[in-house]
């Protein structure tokens, strides 16, 4: 530890002694960091939206249908469990956010069109929490209660329906004795969402409205609850299984959601192959640059060892070496990445790829994440690798005999 100083001030000198090549390899090491960095930042903004808008169309991080339900999304599949039971039940279990809803297939037609869609009697006020819509941004208006007769569909729906607020709707489903339930309303809000998917694929329906359509009195078909993380359903799950009977099926959104889980996956292993893949490219350059310094320096490396330096002071330093190139690089890396995500937090107009982006369920606006565990990730990383790559040229070094390497004929 005491010859650490010494070595350390040797091994920087060193570096600059050739500053034409320090500086290219500084440079290239920087680029490599910078591209890790940046294109994780766009990849995990790509995914975390997709998963955040998948979770938030679900909506909530747990889920509690009957056991049925999922494979056979009708109301004969409900919870039967009336509104009021499940209100003493929760209410007072200080969840983040809860609600109960009404959610089954069914068929919108106006004068003009039909359409599939799912139709979801919600109480907009419990629902208000889960942020899957914003209740300012419709054009006209959003439910006002559980009580509101009226409907609000998405605009790319009214597009193909060719209806718009103050028109009327039917809305056709299914009853618990398979009998048809249809009901007319009136069009009051026009919803827009970042997923085109959602936006015409859902209406929504006052919750009792919906109940009072279906002929299903004050039962639900879904529970939803909001945790404090899409990452962390756990505690919000735990609660929720202790809260309830084991006749209902209580699930974490990435059991409902199984594409979007696999892809939350797929994704963190991603991060860890792109980011060595990206250093497995620089550390050629690396060693070719060490193995070089050491070619260089043979007579200087034999005259210190004839001189009584240590063969583990010359691999220390060669390895200092290494780990001060990396240092400088990574410094400027973080910092040319941080630089140019910054501008881009407002997000990147992909919409010229739009139709592609909505197959994989992704939105058109592209937001990048800059995660300070992915940057100390691609760090750590890079040292690590590092490490490993300067250890050839530097024990190749440390076994140099004086003599020989004083002699030794450049």
């Amino acid at each position: 530890m005491r010859m650490l100083p010494v070595l350390t001030r040797l091994a920087w000198r060193y570096l600059w002694r050739n500053h034409r090549r320090t500086i290219i390899m500084v440079s290239a090491i920087s680029i490599g960091v910078w591209a890790m960095i940046f294109m994780t930042a766009l990849s995990r903004g790509m995914v975390d939206q997709m998963i955040e808008d998948g979770v938030s169309a679900l909506p909530g991080h747990v889920q509690v249908h009957n056991k049925q339900f999922l494979d056979d999304p009708s109301v004969s599949n409900r919870i039967l469990i009336s509104d009021a039971e499940l209100s003493r039940t929760f209410d007072s279990a200080d969840f983040k956010a809860w609600a109960s809803r009404v959610k089954v297939p069914a068929v919108i037609s106006s004068e003009y069109e039909s359409r599939g869609v799912t139709l979801l009697g919600i109480d907009p006020v419990a629902e208000r929490a889960f942020g899957y819509l914003s209740y300012d941004e419709v054009e006209g208006r959003f439910l006002e209660g559980v009580d509101d007769n009226s409907i609000v569909i998405g605009r790319k729906l009214a597009d193909k329906l060719e209806t718009n607020v103050g028109k009327r709707v039917v809305l056709m489903s299914q009853d618990p004795e398979n009998e048809i339930a249809d009901r007319g309303f009136r069009v009051v809000g026009l919803f827009n969402s970042d997923v085109p998917g959602y936006e015409d694929g859902n209406v929504f329906v006052g919750k009792k409205a919906a109940q009072k359509m279906l002929r299903i009195g004050d039962t639900t078909t879904e529970l939803v609850f909001l945790g404090d993380s899409y990452r962390n359903v756990e505690p919000t799950y735990d609660r929720v299984v202790a809260s309830i009977d084991g006749t209902l099926d209580v699930k974490r959104w990435y059991e409902v959601a199984t594409y979007l889980g696999s892809l939350l996956k797929v994704m963190d292993g991603f991060v860890m192959i792109w980011m060595i893949v990206i250093f497995l490219a620089l550390s050629f350059g690396l060693v070719n640059t060490l193995v070089m310094a050491v070619f260089e320096r043979v007579r200087e490396i034999g005259l210190m060892l004839a001189l009584g330096m240590k063969p583990s002071h010359i691999l220390g330093q060669i390895i200092i070496e290494s780990m001060l190139l990396l240092s400088v690089g990574l410094a400027i890396g973080n910092v040319l990445s941080w630089a140019t995500i910054q501008p881009l937090r407002g997000g990147i107009d992909i919409s010229i790829v739009a139709q592609g982006m909505e197959m994989m369920g992704a939105a058109s606006v592209l937001y990048p994440r800059l995660y300070v565990s992915d940057m100390i990730l691609a760090n750590v990383i890079v040292l690590s690798l590092g490490f490993l790559a300067s250890l050839s040229p530097a024990w190749r070094a440390s076994r140099y005999e004086p003599v020989e390497a004083i002699t030794k004929v450049g």
